[in-house]
């Protein structure tokens, strides 16, 4: 069967991750564009086309309806589509106009006949649940997943019905600072180990010799307020896929591991030896955070 997959993300970077994905599974992938920057930005995705959507609009939600009748008129049996706050919200709504199967944050995709085989984590990963989708069928899939593809990718116009129920009423920029962690190649977790606010300086101290970006567990978010929630880590937080991530002082409960397993090294810094960070890590430092990182930091500077 000639299969064909719809690709849609937050950013060019991750739609050219998804597109690889696509490109394994179908025999035509077509990335989606909400401007035209975006859709210049995608012209080496490697995809047959890139189809930028006109009339689309700000929120990206309202563009739920014009995407779905889009899809069934190019009879797609695939919609590969972000796994982020805003990608899940999208995809609902995609699937729910075409009444079609959906699966979110996906870690594998298998054509299998006429339909997918996929699985994903449940329950902060601790079950692995393997579940079979019929065409047409829309999946949001993290970070990681794919392989970014490459290729010369034509553009293609292609006008969307804007759904007028919905309307962008005020935008307020999040302003963030330090490195995206979602792009950074090492980062730097920070947990409950750390007994005051200040107390971060050391972990900052590290991050800054080794250029990592600084991640948190849900705690150092939502109950001691220290650090924004862009930075927490973990099964509804970010999933990230740096070379190395490393663990300060963050006892390592499912829902944390859930969102460092794309890392292709994990190393912990911990006082307690039962901690269950540990079990997923490939390195492990026994120790006071307060004692290592000061040493960390003076050897990563002496490299």
């Amino acid at each position: 069967m000639m299969s064909v997959a719809f690709i849609c993300a937050d950013s060019p970077a991750a739609s050219i991750e998804l597109v690889g994905l696509g490109n394994m599974l179908a025999a035509e992938t077509h990335c989606l564009a909400f401007t035209p920057a975006d859709a210049e930005a995608l012209n080496d995705c490697g995809a047959n086309s890139v189809v930028l959507l006109e009339g689309a609009e700000r929120p990206i939600e309202g563009n739920a309806v014009g995407i779905a009748a889009l899809l069934k008129e190019r009879l797609a049996d695939l919609f590969l589509v972000g796994a982020t706050a805003q990608g899940r919200d999208l995809a609902a709504r995609v699937a729910a106009y075409l009444d079609c199967a959906m699966a979110s944050d996906v870690s594998s995709v298998d054509i299998a006949g006429d339909g997918v085989v996929v699985t994903r984590n449940l329950y902060g990963g601790t079950v692995v649940e393997e579940v079979a989708l019929p065409f047409p069928a829309v999946l949001t899939v993290p970070a990681g997943v794919g392989e970014p593809a490459s290729g010369e990718a034509p553009v293609e116009a292609v006008a969307v019905e804007w759904d007028n129920r919905v309307e962008l009423v005020d935008e307020q920029p999040i302003q963030k600072t330090g490195i995206n962690l979602k792009e950074a190649t090492v980062v730097l977790g920070v947990g409950m180990g750390f007994k005051q606010k200040d107390d971060l300086a050391l972990a900052e101290e590290v991050a800054e010799a080794m250029g990592a970006g600084i991640g948190c567990s849900r705690a150092l978010v939502e109950e001691r307020h220290w650090l924004a929630p862009e930075q927490y880590i973990g099964l509804s937080g970010l999933s990230i896929t740096p070379d190395l991530y490393i663990a300060v002082g963050i006892s390592g409960q499912v829902q944390h591991v859930a969102g460092i397993r794309g890392a292709k090294v994990i190393a912990a810094i911990n006082a307690d030896t039962n901690a269950p960070i540990f079990n997923a890590a490939d390195y492990a430092i026994i120790g006071d955070l307060y004692e290592v990182l000061p040493q960390l930091a003076k050897a990563v500077r002496a490299l």
